[in-house]
């Protein structure tokens, strides 16, 4: 990691002087999390979009660092624990809803650095597109708004999308279809913790413990390295004897093509940003476990802002008799699973919206396009 605060500017400046001269460049879009582009930007005389692919309440909250370390919840040895209510934008959030590192209390580490040299430089920015919806964060977008140009455009999915997914992973697919194809509807949970992050082999075996208590068809994406690249093999002794005939467990496969398959009825999801557009999107409701990073934070968006989703392990340590429970509320016909997938089913809508003409995100696009032609002089090209 130290390379992108010394290595990588160096040749991407070298990069840059190549391309600007012609056709000459218009603007730099860099994503968010790296430490150089304000000041390129300003070197050769371009605007800088600075691309946000998190939510917009994540970058707020990374935006006002400096006003969390004031009022000692972070950047301190003991930070604060009562409820925050001072973030432009954001009523209240607790500290245990920030993301994991804005609650660790040594920040002198290499991803630290970063974050702090990427908002620095966001902060320069002359225009942010985030990867979300107005509809969804109004409130923060409009007090980012107060600041700088801020365009929600989300959600951002490859073309054609919602017609014919396209595998991406590092992973070779496995091939789920047949055997989704072969289940009832809304009978099926998808498990997946994303490609990144780990868990411990305890959590692990505590939520395969919770999905054979719970009953019910599941399909479990279990990368070979989820628990350590030493151990290939961390599921508990019997489990793929106990669920025989309603489980199916794989290395990978399409998670789009999964969460649009209509056997699919609930999401065990790590809350990677992704993965919650993408299951909103598909109209599946979420049971929340985070892991790292922003999936803290968004799994407060998810469950107490727009409802669409329960939480797991968000007291402590994963039990299996909580997964069984919050299985059951989702993927039952009681009140709460009613209540969580007709929510879904409203954001998918907005979602939808916000694409289709004339949608939140297509206006805030074209507004951007159009405020960049103006300020470099563009006829329309």
């Amino acid at each position: 990691m130290e390379g992108v605060l010394h290595v990588l500017p160096a040749h991407v400046e070298e990069l840059l002087r190549r391309v600007v001269v012609d056709p000459p460049t218009t603007c730099l879009v860099i994503d968010t999390f790296f430490v150089w582009p304000a000041t390129l930007a300003r070197k050769h005389g371009v605007p800088y979009v600075s691309f946000w692919t998190e939510p917009a309440l994540i970058f707020n909250l990374y935006y006002h660092m400096d006003l969390l370390a004031k009022h000692g919840h972070f950047k301190c040895k003991e930070p604060r624990k009562d409820t925050i209510t001072y973030i432009p934008g954001v009523p209240s959030i607790e500290p245990s809803e920030l993301m994991s590192y804005l609650q660790e209390t040594d920040t002198t580490s290499v991803v630290h650095r970063i974050i702090f040299k990427a908002f620095d430089e966001a902060r320069a920015a002359d225009y942010v597109l985030c990867n979300t919806v107005e509809e969804l964060e109004p409130s923060t977008i409009a007090a980012l708004r107060a600041d700088k140009p801020f365009y929600a455009v989300g959600p951002i999915f490859p073309a054609g999308f919602s017609r014919s997914a396209v595998a991406t992973s590092m992973w070779a697919e496995s091939d789920c279809s047949r055997w989704l194809s072969s289940q009832p509807p809304s009978s099926v949970l998808y498990i997946s913790f994303g490609s990144y992050a780990h868990v411990t082999k305890h959590e692990l075996h505590e939520i395969a413990a919770g999905v054979l208590a719970a009953g019910v068809r599941f399909l479990w994406v279990l990368r070979p390295d989820v628990v350590s690249s030493d151990d290939p093999d961390p599921l508990p002794e019997g489990f793929a004897a106990a669920a025989a005939g309603r489980g199916l467990v794989v290395p990978w496969c399409c998670q789009v093509e999964v969460l649009s398959h209509l056997a699919v009825g609930g999401f065990l999801t790590h809350c990677g940003w992704n993965s919650v557009l993408e299951s909103v999107w598909a109209g599946v409701p979420m049971l929340c476990f985070p892991l790292l990073t922003d999936q803290i934070t968004n799994r407060r968006l998810v469950v107490r802002e727009w409802r669409a989703g329960v939480s797991v392990g968000d007291r402590g340590a994963v039990v299996a008799d909580e997964v069984r429970a919050r299985i059951e509320a989702v993927m039952g016909g009681g009140e709460e699973g009613v209540g969580v997938r007709e929510q879904v089913r409203k954001l998918r809508g907005t979602l939808e919206a916000a694409v289709a003409p004339g949608g939140s995100s297509r206006r805030n696009f074209d507004e951007f396009v159009d405020v960049l032609k103006r300020r470099c002089g563009g006829d329309g090209q």
